[in-house]
């Protein structure tokens, strides 16, 4: 991966027209800007329950959106990294039709998890509650085979989302079929999705156990075979976050948003400096993604503390919630039928406020701590809170799932803010530093300094929370200058 600032887009939603379209805007309008982009899933359907994190075929594009060659003739134009969703697949995909139908004589049978292959014998509501689980109840539904027959399966996110066997042959089998249809498209980098809850263990909480690790570094052997980079999708305590980072390619640093919103909010970079000191440097850093702003990253686990007290962690939601108008809070939680309750479903813009130089701070801020930086695409376009796809489809996450037609992209593009984001962008991607050493000064709870330094080149930025301003200053030709946005 390119040490330069990723996109993050769904296709269908940045552009009206699909691949193609999104190839024009990367030879136009956004040429040069990013290193690469990550395409949310583009599989068939795009748009089920999970807005295609719930693939009925993973190795099809959705034809709405165009085609593999589409993908292999973006990849020409810039690295591209795709998701794998490694812990589910559609219950309307071929393979669970196949298995309704036939049963233990499917030759998919083994693909899917049965509860008694976990537990292989009667479980208790203890072992049961150590479960981890994002969302209230239990992961199981109860389904009926076509000979009569019932099995319990394994269903982590959703009814329609059936947990896979990845350790069986089958299963292995599958994932080696996606992998190879996206190293044949060009693809160079693997996002791989939900991979903590992939492997079930009787006795253990199901969530990243040792045994996962392993399963983590089967798939990231397969993958770098290929050429391809691993980047694994992990919410939890930042402790184990650290943990995770030593073992893989890549981790998104889910701590940061909340606190850079935390020091913004409290005119403070305490909190921030603690985490920055110890942040994994294999970090892909975010600020917004698909998902809402998650709380747990920064919260504490089993009675230890995490990187911000419990009561700020509270009034850092109510904060946003404030700023956002009360339009956080209705599409949060059990008001938008989305449970995932440790995280705030708003645009990271209207987090703050629509307050277009805070919201450039926070940039900046993400631009220069170390790791890679990935841009939401409602993010690159400060994007505002979609109400209206909220109101029509009741997902907490649609309201910062914007569908950008061409025209209103366009409008979008040309805004002061986003084309001082853009200076930005192509700073952070241009400026020799970048690739050199990070430093941070120590310094008071009301200021926040951080130096890049290569061999002659350097840049420095510098926050003073009292008043929320900011400098960029960077060697160029022997000389320092200012970036003035």
């Amino acid at each position: 991966m390119k040490n330069q600032v990723q996109l993050i887009t769904y296709v269908d939603r940045l552009s009206d027209e699909g691949l193609k379209s999104l190839q024009t805007l990367f030879d136009g309008e956004l040429k040069g800007v990013f290193g690469g982009v990550h395409l949310l899933p583009f599989f068939y359907p795009t748009d089920g329950i999970d807005a295609g994190f719930d693939p009925i075929d993973h190795t099809q594009v959705d034809s709405r959106i165009g085609s593999w060659k589409d993908i292999q003739s973006l990849s020409k134009v810039t690295n591209i990294m795709g998701d794998i969703i490694v812990n589910h697949i559609s219950a309307q995909s071929s393979q669970f039709l196949d298995y309704l139908k036939h049963g233990e004589k499917s030759a998919y049978s083994d693909l899917f998890l049965t509860v008694d292959k976990v537990f292989t014998k009667d479980v208790s509501e203890k072992e049961l509650s150590k479960i981890y689980r994002p969302r209230p109840g239990l992961p199981f539904i109860d389904i009926l085979l076509s000979d009569g027959s019932k099995k319990r399966l394994w269903t982590t996110f959703s009814s329609n989302q059936i947990d896979i066997n990845v350790l069986s042959e089958v299963g292995k089998d599958y994932l080696n079929s996606i992998l190879h249809q996206f190293y044949e498209s060009g693809i160079k980098m693997i996002r791989l999705d939900a991979a903590g809850y992939a492997i079930k263990k009787a006795g253990t909480t199901c969530f990243m156990i040792p045994e996962t690790f392993d399963f983590i570094e089967w798939f990231r052997e397969k993958a770098s075979a290929y050429g391809m980079e691993v980047l694994v999708e992990i919410h939890s305590y930042y402790k184990k976050q650290i943990e995770i980072a030593k073992q893989v390619d890549w981790v998104y640093d889910f701590a940061l948003p909340p606190l850079v919103l935390h020091a913004i909010f409290n005119h403070t970079s305490e909190y921030l400096k603690n985490w920055l000191e110890i942040s994994p440097r294999n970090a892909i850093t975010v600020l917004d993604t698909h998902d809402g702003i998650g709380v747990i990253d920064v919260g504490g686990s089993e009675g230890k503390s995490g990187l911000l007290p419990e009561e700020d962690i509270d009034a850092l939601v109510e904060q946003i919630h404030e700023n956002s108008k009360g339009q956080s809070r209705q599409a949060t939680g059990e008001a938008a039928s989305n449970l995932d309750l440790y995280q705030v479903n708003c645009t990271y813009f209207d987090a703050l406020a629509q307050n277009e130089n805070y919201y450039l701070l926070a940039r900046a801020i993400q631009f220069f701590v170390p790791g890679v930086p990935q841009v939401y695409y409602t993010g690159l376009l400060a994007e505002p809170n979609d109400m209206e796809l909220l109101a029509k489809t009741k997902v907490g996450r649609d309201i910062n799932r914007h569908y950008f037609s061409n025209g209103e992209l366009d409008n979008a593009i040309k805004r002061p803010v986003v084309q001082k984001l853009l200076k930005l962008i192509k700073f952070r991607n241009s400026h020799p530093a970048f690739n050199g050493v990070f430093s941070l000064k120590s310094t008071s709870q009301k200021s926040l300094i951080i130096n890049w330094k290569n061999g002659e080149e350097w840049t420095k930025f510098n926050v003073d929370f009292n008043n929320l301003s900011y400098t960029i200053s960077f060697s160029h030709k022997g000389k320092e200058e200012d970036l003035v946005l």
